[in-house]
């Protein structure tokens, strides 16, 4: 403490500082230390967390043991002795934790501060407003911080019952898209001059006559509409409406998916199973088809301490995962195997249990268990607290349904929980809120798939949030009419008729509802950028101009009245209906792809982070297993082109173990990246070292 330096008025940490506020509590006015104090230098850790004033670190080692302690990892250490000590990242290392911004929080001092948010403000100028986070389906409570109605900063707001006092990283940094370049400022149109501005009413007359010529011309029905899943409830049930209100049945949120089999067998509608705090008391949990700290970071946290109260946690995955905390099993097969090996468990169950299987799963009883699938029966029979939790991936695969029906089977074996734990802020909000196709409606791969003429995208960028990039935009190119409702300029200006400028989650209204059927809304932190509108508001006003009754809302409040049920939890059920027949595939004969979604490529907000994109590996890797390297005269570095259903890519192999063999990881979701569907088999060419290549 003698040698923290007096340099308060420059310090970002000046205002919210815990050594500030003792030393005026309890300190003396003046000090002794007549020495000269010592110098650390600056420390790149990373592009979100700062420690360029090192001097000012008091070694009380917080960072030290929230890595060790919470986020699972040390990342950083202490070297040296008496004053000559300091905290440093190891040896060509940066902080890289998904959680790693909370290292800012609970920084005593000012050593370690927010790198996108230096100096830009300080502390007393900001205004405070309550927010909740629109990324994965936790619902992380957020203090929005405001300067001059501009977003500068995010912090957690404490709530133990979801997020305690914790954000994950993307919830944290994303706010700088709000700030893009990207932004879109006012309506745009596209005629035979090309793309202009516009205002409101020349935008929505133009869209209200683009989607009225579509219906008049080839019927309601080719119209169609996608949402997202990180869109507010408000808006999901206006856009349902909107369509259903046109004749149109053609509605849903679900971007990812590809096999929508289970929606006529579900008795409620999917969420997590029980509440979030539950998971702290668990014993035994299986989760199937998800990368955790990718996918769910802070219940992933949540798992991490729960295997230290004695928790013994399975996973079933394509993908070995680095975990952070002790597993019981990682079973790791291809994506096409993966129904097999959760038939392989339920029959190792069924067997020690003495249960007979059901009529349906007739091929799970042919199935012999490996020694994997027994450890995991093992492990989850003997568990007394015993969770099933399917996560995005297994959701997104070819045969979800399948996948979700046994897991259902499986937990009512065992006497678990049995839940999703939901890929989106809306994940649940989206079935409570009706957008989904109506019985002769088209789903949101379908919708593609079978081209329609007109289209209606509201927070959707297809070409990255859909599970067949390609097809989708083959089928908006060839539409006749697009309106995409968006606050950034995106890949719609090759496609689209209108954007429409709406507004994110902090300049409006709105409501989600978290993957534990919690009920959380919000309102706007800062007031709509430019001629920027909520997205309510512009459906709404659609619908009054085509004509579609029951729009009349007067505020958010009210449509939330008339979307939501009186009682949400009784709408919420898992349980399905027996209605498939498991038909198991054999091993693929070519390279399966592996095409999981990065937590900085999951939504529009987080793809335009610059500090969070900053973290991206090169949208052209590919991962291979080293055999399978080895077995195709590839080395490590090698140029390769990867080509799958008529698109390719050129990236570099690079070798790991995490993938199974027959397998290549290449990521989905990127900019740049293999814009074909997340799931089906690669052709994989090594080209020509050259010296850019291996450098």
């Amino acid at each position: 403490l003698i040698n923290h330096p007096l340099d308060c008025p420059i310090c970002d940490q000046g205002g919210e500082c815990q050594l500030q506020d003792l030393a005026v509590g309890y300190g003396n006015s003046n000090s002794r230390y007549q020495e000269e104090k010592r110098v650390v230098l600056h420390k790149d850790i990373g592009p979100l967390v700062a420690a360029e004033e090192m001097s000012r670190c008091i070694q009380c080692t917080r960072c030290i043991r929230f890595g060790q302690e919470i986020a699972g990892v040390m990342e950083l250490g202490m070297i040296g002795r008496g004053e000559h000590s300091e905290i440093v990242s190891f040896v060509g290392k940066t902080v890289d934790s998904e959680l790693s911004g909370n290292m800012i929080d609970i920084c005593s001092v000012g050593a370690l501060t927010s790198k996108p948010f230096r100096y830009s403000a300080r502390t007393w100028e900001l205004a405070r407003r309550k927010s909740v986070s629109p990324h994965d389906g936790l619902g992380s409570n957020l203090v929005v911080q405001v300067k001059q109605n501009k977003v500068m900063r995010v912090l957690p707001l404490e709530n133990e019952a979801i997020n305690e006092c914790w954000l994950s990283d993307k919830d944290r940094f994303s706010y700088e898209a709000l700030n893009s370049p990207e932004r879109l400022h006012r309506p745009m149109i596209r005629d035979e001059s090309g793309w202009r501005e516009v205002e409101w009413p020349e935008a929505l007359e133009f869209v209200a006559r683009g989607l009225g010529a579509v219906c008049e011309e080839s019927g309601p029905q080719a119209l169609a509409a996608l949402g997202s899943p990180h869109a507010t409830v408000e808006e999901l049930f206006l856009l349902r409406s909107l369509l259903q209100g046109l004749g149109s049945g053609n509605v849903d949120f679900r971007t990812r998916q590809v096999d929508f089999r289970a929606d006529p067998l579900r008795r409620g509608l999917p969420w997590l199973g029980m509440a979030v705090t539950e998971l702290d008391g668990l014993d035994r949990a299986l989760v199937l088809g998800s990368s955790l700290r990718q996918d769910h970071p802070l219940l992933a946290q949540r798992l991490r301490r729960a295997t230290r109260k004695g928790l013994r946690l399975s996973v079933l995955h394509c993908l070995q995962e680095d975990l952070l905390q002790p597993a019981e099993v990682q079973y790791v097969v291809p994506p096409s195997q993966l129904p097999r090996a959760l038939g392989e468990i339920l029959k190792a169950v069924s067997a020690l249990r003495g249960m007979a299987l059901p009529a349906w799963a007739a091929s799970v009883a042919a199935l012999q268990p490996g020694e994997q699938a027994r450890q995991v029966a093992q492990s989850l029979a003997g568990g007394e607290r015993v969770a099933v939790l399917l996560g995005n991936f297994a959701v997104a695969h070819p045969q979800a349904a399948v996948l979700q029906q046994m897991a259902h089977w499986l937990a009512t074996a065992l006497g678990a929980r049995f839940g999703f734990l939901g890929e989106a802020a809306n994940s649940v909000g989206g079935y409570l809120a009706g957008a989904v196709p109506t019985v002769d409606g088209l789903n949101a791969h379908d919708m593609f798939a079978k081209p329609r003429a007109g289209y209606v995208l509201l927070h959707a960028e297809p070409g990255l949030d859909c599970a067949d990039p390609a097809a989708a935009l083959a089928a908006l190119r060839a539409a006749h009419f697009t309106v995409a409702l968006t606050p950034f300029r995106h890949e719609g200006l090759a496609y689209a008729h209108a954007l429409l400028p709406v507004s994110p989650f902090t300049e409006t209204a709105g409501t989600f509802v978290s993957t534990e059927g919690r009920v959380q809304s919000f309102t706007g932190a800062v007031r709509p950028l430019g001629e920027t509108r909520p997205g309510w508001k512009v459906l709404r006003v659609l619908g009054d101009l085509l004509g579609v009754p029951g729009l009349a809302f007067d505020g958010a409040d009210a449509v939330l009245r008339a979307a939501l049920p009186e009682d949400v939890a009784s709408r919420l059920d898992n349980a399905l209906e027996p209605g498939l027949t498991p038909q198991f595939e054999a091993p693929s004969a070519g390279i399966e792809r592996i095409g999981t979604v990065g937590t900085y490529a999951a939504d529009p907000l987080v793809r335009r982070a610059p500090a969070l994109q900053a973290r991206i590996s090169s949208p052209a890797l590919v991962l291979l297993h080293p055999d399978a390297m080895a077995s195709m005269g590839i080395t490590e570095g090698q140029p390769v082109r990867v080509s799958q259903a008529g698109e390719s890519l050129v990236g570099l192999a690079r070798a790991s173990r995490a993938v199974p063999l027959g397998c290549a990881w290449v990521p989905a979701a990127v900019e740049g990246g293999l814009a074909a569907a997340a799931s089906g088999t690669l052709r994989i060419e090594p080209l020509p070292v050259t010296a850019e290549a291996s450098a």
